[in-house]
């Protein structure tokens, strides 16, 4: 395996070298102040889309919201429109939102695809290196590093990760970020660690590998076989933030992992939710509505925590439906302490899964690569994807 190294992103050295994706209605402050808690690295709020900022909607000035001590800030863009773009980035800096921005161009869902957005753009190559290009001017002077996450390509017939990797290092991005996934593939199967390989062969600048990424081990693994100078992690933290703890573990080479019982699991899932509410009550002018927006939130995240465990039917649902934190802790009483962690779901997929399909494109948007045109409608006003 290479010697491990800090990540250089811009003037900021990551340790250990571990970013956390985006995930839209999932990475919000809370939650990522608990994966923090567990491990260091790079934790990137939802993803935010430049129209809805250059355009101050409310709702995507309140999800830009970070934690006094969160360092880098991180914040990922959706853009398609290099002049949109390069002013969202601007508001960025001038206002000191962020410290480090990146720009999704890995987006597979078929709302974003069929505007000819997220995964679907890089195909068109120098609409592609003109956005990147702008958001990178935009925040040089200020000395915010910019980055870039994609995919494959559309599909195993029309890949691009390779062309559009070099397009943004010569752009002048700090990083690229490879997940070894096409559109296409959506979540579905394996990822290409071939691919990652590739593409860390062919750039300068550092690259950092995204998919299947269940335990802390196949990171070590991901950088044994591509050389990558950091990894992504997705899917694999869903009801296991102390999958940052392993992770921290693993590249500082000791060889603990987190097995926790389900009382352990209880009291992270605890701490979860009084977090959640800590950053609704925050954002509310009514602490009571808050709290219960705060619990609302968290009932996504109870069937991923209990994932492998034996918890009945019912207990599940009523914990899937909790209102408060007092109803949160009765019912968290009522589990077994004593269950030890389900071994059986280690390295197992977590989160979205799908099958593959055909991705929805604009018409005629494999005809010319060289079409720099702005996709009409493209441009979104809701943030979070």
């Amino acid at each position: 395996m290479p010697a491990l190294r800090p990540l250089t992103l811009g003037p900021y050295q990551v340790w250990p070298p571990v970013v956390l994706a985006p995930m839209a209605g999932i990475t919000n402050v809370g939650f990522r102040r608990l994966c923090r808690e567990q491990g260091g690295g790079i934790y990137v709020c939802e993803m935010i889309t430049t129209r809805a900022l250059v355009e101050r909607n409310p709702k995507t000035l309140r999800m830009i919201t970070f934690g006094d001590d969160e360092k880098p800030r991180s914040l990922q863009l959706y853009g398609t429109d290099p002049e949109i773009t390069a002013a969202a980035v601007r508001i960025v800096v001038e206002r000191n939102l962020a410290d480090h921005i990146d720009l999704n161009f890995g987006c597979p869902v078929p709302k974003v695809t069929r505007r000819g957005g997220g995964a679907a753009l890089p195909w068109r190559r120098r609409l592609f290196a003109r956005l990147v290009r702008a958001a990178v001017d935009a925040a040089s002077p200020a000395g915010v590093p910019v980055t870039v996450k994609m995919r494959k390509g559309i599909d195993d017939d029309h890949l691009t990760y390779v062309e559009a990797g070099l397009a943004a290092q010569e752009a002048g991005v700090a990083a690229v970020a490879l997940h070894g996934r096409t559109a296409a593939q959506r979540y579905s199967g394996t990822a290409d660690w071939d691919a990652i390989a590739t593409l860390k062969q062919a750039l300068d600048v550092p690259v950092l590998g995204n998919g299947d990424i269940w335990e802390a081990d196949d990171a070590l693994r991901m950088v044994a076989h591509t050389g990558v100078d950091g990894v992504v992690v997705g899917r694999g933290c869903l009801g296991r933030p102390w999958l940052f703890a392993d992770l921290e573990a693993a590249f500082n080479g000791r060889p603990e992992r987190r097995l926790p019982s389900l009382g352990e699991v209880a009291v992270t899932m605890r701490r979860h939710a009084e977090l959640l509410v800590d950053q609704f009550v925050a954002g509310a002018r009514n602490p009571a509505r808050g709290e219960r927006d705060g619990c609302t939130d968290f009932r996504k995240h109870v069937a991923w925590y209990l994932k492998g465990f034996p918890v009945g039917g019912e207990l599940r649902r009523s914990l899937a439906m909790i209102e408060s934190l007092a109803q949160l802790d009765d019912l968290l009483g009522k589990l077994d302490p004593s269950e030890p962690f389900p071994v059986t779901a280690l390295g197992q997929p977590r989160g979205r899964t799908n099958s593959p399909g055909k991705v929805s494109l604009p018409d005629g948007w494999l005809a010319s690569r060289d079409d720099d045109t702005v996709p009409e409608g493209a441009e979104m006003d809701d943030s979070g994807g």
